[in-house]
Order: structure tokens, then C-alpha cells, then sequence
């Protein structure tokens, strides 16, 4: 699958395409549902198929600390999307400039004239351009007057009711792993690289796995019990405690950081890719009033882990 880095990077070889925007957090069913219809037409019509997305995501630009948290980074949705057969992705850059562009520029500048589209499918809730002016209506208009068409595809229901990111950030808030996974297709995890940290966890005799999450707030914080698969192994699963949050005993920063302690583990992996998937929750996130208390509460989610590991 190809990455076209921005829309300076749109080439001639790029026009003629089969294509969809959206923010597609989480590649969730309902997302699956829309590139399943996307990459059948594209087949239809031979030609490539395209994903619009916007990096960073308009709320996250005007508002980063508000904006609902990320279900997924950038890389993972990237590799979702491979996973999905999408042949190309066209990551956007969002910024001041391209949130005045109107919807009609934003359809005939790049959707005609860059993208020369021949085919869009769209959810029905779709808004884009200035001030969220653009939707289904405007686009299946222009798409007759430039020579495109437009599709819409209807809602995914799971359980009477629609299946969406904001579903699956209130199922991983409460901790309901089960009903993530019923709504995305696969169970949840966070995969990232394995940073250098503060070396804090060696300080207290637990030795953890920092992953920079490249977000401000992820879509739950506390501690867990996790499975981790590293560098995609899926044959070797290292059981673990996870702490997902701002680290607050130590750090006050905005940043998410994902801690993960390896059980019965103690090998060099930094710079390796870590898979961390979610089973259980432990407790919430607790700022401690000394590291004492702090390495008291760890040696306690270690027992619970491996008690419920054990179970």
C-alpha cells in the first residue's frame, strides 16, 4: 500500500481513483464495512483505491486537550488500512490554511483536479471544508457537474445501535474489552516503539517498556493486565502490567505514555516494536504521595496480574 505524504506529493500518476475521507479511528466495523464497498468498486472500475485522512484531526487542531482521545495512532491506522487492501492512503495535512478552504475548493481543487476521482463513497453523516459546510448533498451535486459519482453508505448497527469510534472510546473508558472488540473486529491494543524512559521502574526493581503514544490522551488510562507480542510474534506472547496515562507520580506533562512491566522477562528490547493488548483492569491511575507508595501498589498489580493470568 502506498503513502502519498501530503497533497504536495499528489503526483500524475495519482489521478483516477476510487476514493473515501474520513477520520477512520479505530478501523472499526463500520469503517470495514465502507473500504470492503470502496475496494469492490475500485476492482469495478480498475482502478487504485484511496484514503483520504486529515493528520493531525480538525478538533485536534483547534482543540487538543478537549478533542475526544485517539483510538489509534497514525501508524496503526495506516497498517489497519493495509490490512483492509486499500491501496493508497493520502494523509493531509490539517492546519489554518486548509480549515478556510471551502467545501466547493475543497471538491473541485482536490478531489477533481488533483485526485481526478471517478468514484466516492462516503458515510452519510460526512462534513468537510470551511466550517463543516460540506456534506452528502453538495458532494453528489458537484460530483454531476464534474463528472463523478457519489455513494453513501448506510450505517452499521451493532446490537440496535450504530457502530462508531465514540462507542469504542466508551467501551475501552469502562474497560469492557469484550464489547471493543465485538465493535472493531479484533481485540484492542496499542502498538508502538520501545523508548528510553526515566529509568524509573529499575529504580524500583520493575523495569518497564516505555511506548511514546504520539497523542495527547489516550482513550483510557489506569492500570492493566496485558498480553504483548513483540516485533508481531504472535507465536510468543509475553504476559504484563500496563499503566496507561500521564504518568502524574512523576510527570505532570500532557503527554500519554504507555508503561508496560514484562512478566518473568528481562531482555534489551528498545527500539523494538511492542503490541500491547488489553485484558484486564487492575485500578484506575493514582497519584502517589511517595515512591514508596508507589512501588508498594506496583508489587501489588503484579500479584493481581498473575492471579488473574492464572485464573
Amino acid at each position: 500500500m502506498a503513502l502519498i505524504r501530503g497533497l504536495h506529493n499528489i503526483r500524475a500518476q495519482h489521478r483516477g481513483c476510487v476514493a473515501t475521507i474520513g477520520a477512520f479511528d479505530g478501523v472499526h466495523k463500520g469503517h470495514q464495512a465502507v473500504l470492503e464497498k470502496l475496494n469492490a468498486k475500485a476492482k469495478e472500475l480498475g482502478l487504485p483505491s484511496v484514503v483520504i485522512t486529515l493528520e493531525p484531526l480538525p478538533r485536534e487542531y483547534f482543540a487538543p486537550v478537549q478533542a475526544p482521545p485517539r483510538i489509534m495512532s497514525f501508524r496503526e491506522k495506516y497498517l489497519a488500512l493495509m490490512e483492509q487492501g486499500v491501496d493508497r492512503v493520502l494523509r493531509v495535512r490539517f492546519d489554518q490554511d486548509l480549515s478556510l478552504v471551502s467545501a466547493e475548493d475543497f471538491i473541485k481543487d482536490i478531489f477533481h483536479d488533483q485526485l481526478g476521482i471517478k468514484y466516492m463513497i462516503v458515510g452519510d453523516d460526512l462534513r468537510f471544508g470551511h466550517e463543516r459546510r460540506g456534506d452528502f448533498a453538495l458532494l453528489t451535486r458537484m460530483g454531476k457537474e464534474l463528472d463523478f459519482e457519489v455513494a453513501a453508505t448506510s450505517t452499521l448497527s451493532n446490537e440496535g445501535e450504530r457502530v462508531s469510534s465514540t462507542r469504542i472510546r466508551q467501551a475501552l473508558e469502562q474497560a469492557d474489552f469484550a464489547q471493543a472488540e465485538e465493535l472493531l473486529g479484533r481485540p484492542y491494543m496499542i502498538s508502538g516503539k520501545v523508548v528510553y524512559g526515566q529509568q524509573l521502574g529499575r529504580t524500583l526493581n520493575t523495569p518497564t517498556a516505555n511506548l511514546r503514544l504520539d497523542r495527547i490522551r489516550a482513550a483510557m488510562s489506569g492500570v492493566y493486565a496485558v498480553d504483548a507480542i513483540l516485533e508481531g510474534d504472535k507465536a510468543n506472547v509475553i504476559q504484563g502490567v500496563a499503566n496507561v496515562g500521564t504518568r502524574p507520580t512523576v510527570n505532570d506533562g500532557l503527554q500519554a505514555r504507555l508503561e508496560v512491566h514484562l512478566l518473568d522477562f528481562d531482555k534489551n528490547i528498545y527500539g523494538k516494536h511492542l503490541d500491547v493488548v488489553f485484558r484486564k483492569k487492575l485500578r484506575d491511575e493514582v497519584k502517589f504521595s511517595s515512591l514508596d507508595a508507589l512501588k508498594a501498589a506496583i508489587h501489588n498489580d503484579i500479584v493481581d496480574a498473575k492471579t488473574f493470568f492464572a485464573a
